[in-house]
């Protein structure tokens, strides 16, 4: 194959305005709450099935993401983390890895600089302008209606590797 999809070892994805609709909720006491789309459950895991670690990385911390996150599977859960380039140069470096290892999934500019230097950047339909510019793959779909699961999709087409990780997670083909 020869892509750049080839090398991808961790996928991580912001949470507001990609895995939700950027909509911040509370309830009458005053505790956050989000809504997430459940198709993207068949991105995370088919991107596990494939051998894949995936970590949410988010400035913002919620025990609405925690919980989700959880059900997801997710290998490395980052919340309240206002930088987070910074947190990714340092995840790189203890894992001994290299942006070209590295998809982003993100959605605004808090999310840009790490996309710019991932092997592969992807966003939903309804991200910031200079994101759109910055990825590789623009969803059809917007943040929290299945965007990550369209990305994370694209890429494991992109690698091959689709049918036989829904193959796996599912026991049905495609």
């Amino acid at each position: 194959m020869g892509n750049k999809e080839e090398k991808i070892r961790y996928i991580v994805i912001d949470v507001d305005g990609t895995m939700t609709d950027a909509g911040i909720y509370y309830d009458e006491h005053g505790n956050e709450t989000k809504k997430f789309c459940t198709r993207d459950a068949a991105g995370f895991f088919a991107a596990h099935a494939v051998g894949m670690k995936t970590m949410v990385l988010t400035g913002r911390e919620c025990q609405a993401t925690t919980r989700r996150m959880q059900e997801m599977r997710v290998d490395y859960l980052v919340q309240n983390q206002k930088d987070k380039m910074h947190y990714l140069l340092q995840f790189i470096k203890e894992q001994q890895t290299g942006w070209e290892e590295i998809a982003y999934l993100g959605d605004d500019l808090n999310d840009l600089a790490g996309m710019r230097m991932a092997g592969f950047a992807g966003c939903p339909a309804d991200a910031c302008e200079e994101v759109k510019a910055a990825c590789d793959y623009v969803s059809l779909a917007k943040g929290g209606c299945g965007a990550v699961r369209d990305i994370i999709s694209h890429l494991l087409k992109r690698r091959g590797e689709w049918e036989a990780a829904v193959e796996k997670v599912y026991g049905s083909g495609i």
